[in-house]
């Protein structure tokens, strides 16, 4: 168990009105909650320790939503608290968290974590990993170690009794932002958020700079603890 978190579960889960605000916004407050799995192997939960903001809008050109409704994307569109998952690079599967108001198509990538339940469980279905560092280090060891994919695409993250949870933890004590990974525009916004220091953050790759231009906020890599 995490050092922080002084109590044996996670807390209550999260409301819709706890993700309605701006992606960027959002992601940093999802840091240090609990993404809980029940599967029939067992249950695994992941302490999220580093996301990534997609606005929505169609103001994010990095975003899948940056064009609009279509059948891969609809789920992004809301209501807030649905998990949007997609396939990527043709290998793994990635898991994101929907957020703003209904029709705005923005979402969190829940990008790294550490396993404070289910650690055997997680270990199975990661064989490859060295450490227990490693076991949710980057997204789609995440998804792996929490067994999901595309049949979990539009589940309610905030059903009590849903088979994928999203919980309330202890608030992290300090946020860094930076750059997000392996994008190509929109490349210089601060968007992706990890909890400093964390060992299982994963590590950053930059993208290829487009001619989408330069974004707005912090310097990348600001602390931006509230």
């Amino acid at each position: 168990m995490h050092p922080l978190d002084d109590r044996p579960g996670p807390g209550p889960l999260l409301t819709p009105g706890d993700l309605l605000g701006p992606a960027d916004v959002v992601a940093p407050t999802l840091l240090g909650c609990w993404v809980v799995t029940d599967r029939h192997e067992g249950t695994v939960a992941v302490r999220l320790t580093e996301v990534e903001a997609y606005s929505g809008g169609g103001a994010d050109p990095a975003s899948h939503s940056h064009r609009g409704r279509t059948p891969r994307t609809e789920v992004m569109f809301g209501p807030p608290g649905r998990l949007y998952v997609y396939f990527s690079y043709g290998v793994h599967w990635c898991a994101n968290v929907v957020v703003g108001p209904d029709g705005e198509g923005a979402a969190v990538l829940l990008r790294a974590g550490e396993v404070v339940a289910g650690e055997e469980v997680a270990r199975s279905r990661r064989p490859a990993s060295s450490s227990v560092r490693d076991l949710a280090r980057g997204p789609a060891r995440l998804t792996s170690a929490l067994a999901i994919g595309p049949d979990d695409r539009g589940v309610d993250l905030l059903d009590p009794a849903g088979a994928v949870r999203l919980h309330r933890g202890r608030p992290v004590t300090s946020v860094t932002a930076g750059p997000r990974v392996g994008i190509s525009r929109a490349v210089d916004l601060p968007w992706r958020f990890t909890e400093t220091g964390a060992a299982t953050v994963s590590a950053f790759r930059p993208g290829t700079r487009s001619r989408a231009g330069r974004g707005q906020g912090p310097a990348a890599g600001q602390d931006v603890t509230p």
